[in-house]
């Protein structure tokens, strides 16, 4: 296991600045999310995706690449559009969006890409929903495994795919080797599916991306650690137990105002997990 941070917990720090600091603290690996003043979403073989490859082997950092951006594909609407937008226009941009994140993944000589669903926007039915969700993500999965990129997908408290039993529907109905899971380990005490340890166990094989952070039961907001409720001993027990290979980050982007103590504290609390 590989413990990492996520960048839009530095989002007011240079890219450059954050990898190095990062690095120097003892992270092993980076969840890159592409933002507004991180990269951006360059061209391929844009200069930019070149020297930040040079900068995570120079700093020794595993990544995995991030769609979580607030406004990149939107300035007015946070997470917008989505891939279950009423719009077919809408989705097709998200889709745009995310294809470009997996040429990103391909030029970094990363093989994660991580997503969600996002949150619809009209009253369309949960099966009509999910139809628009499979349907999009059937040819970028297809995509990525082009490139030997797997696509690792998070279910998200308040979007449409918010449970480890909704993640299951989906995952069944997707049904490719290269579609697997994003576990945040306070989601899953946000929506009350405990203990979390059971679902890292149960789903080891198709687990490819862990977030990291405290929360507490039914309100989602990502906490620092102690400030929740999560049970971190059975985290780690069932991650070891897994032998667990990727990447665990820190996923605190609201701390991003401290952002250098928060990261090194996170890491000093981890450590002893």
């Amino acid at each position: 296991m590989i413990l990492g941070y996520n960048t839009n917990g530095f989002a007011h720090h240079r890219l450059d600045d954050a990898l190095a600091i990062l690095a120097e603290l003892g992270y092993g690996g980076v969840a890159f999310t592409p933002d507004t003043n991180h990269l951006g979403l360059p061209d391929e073989g844009d200069e930019s995706i070149l020297s930040f490859r040079e900068r995570l082997r120079k700093h020794g950092l595993a990544c995995v690449v991030e769609t979580g951006s607030r406004f990149l594909l939107d300035p007015r609407r946070k997470h917008q559009p989505t891939l279950v937008s009423p719009n077919p226009d809408d989705r097709d941009r998200r889709l745009t969006f995310l294809y470009k994140h997996v040429a990103l993944a391909v030029a970094l000589d990363v093989d994660v890409v991580s997503l969600w669903s996002g949150t619809p926007t009209d009253a369309a039915t949960f099966d009509a929903t999910m139809d628009r969700l499979v349907e999009a993500i059937q040819p970028l999965v297809e995509d990525a495994a082009n490139s030997q990129i797997r696509l690792a997908f998070e279910p998200e408290p308040g979007m449409f795919i918010d449970t480890m039993d909704k993640f299951a529907e989906l995952h069944a109905k997707v049904n490719h080797p290269n579609f697997g899971l994003t576990l945040d380990v306070g989601h899953l005490v946000c929506t009350g599916e405990l203990p979390i340890g059971d679902h890292i166990r149960k789903w080891q094989k198709w687990l490819w991306n862990i977030h990291l952070d405290d929360m507490k039961p039914g309100v989602h907001d990502h906490l620092m650690f102690g400030e929740g409720t999560v049970d971190f001993a059975d985290v780690f027990a069932a991650l070891r137990a897994i032998d667990f290979k990727g990447i665990a980050s820190v996923e605190l982007s609201r701390h991003s105002y401290d952002a250098v103590n928060v990261a090194k504290k996170s890491l000093d609390f981890l450590g002893r997990c």
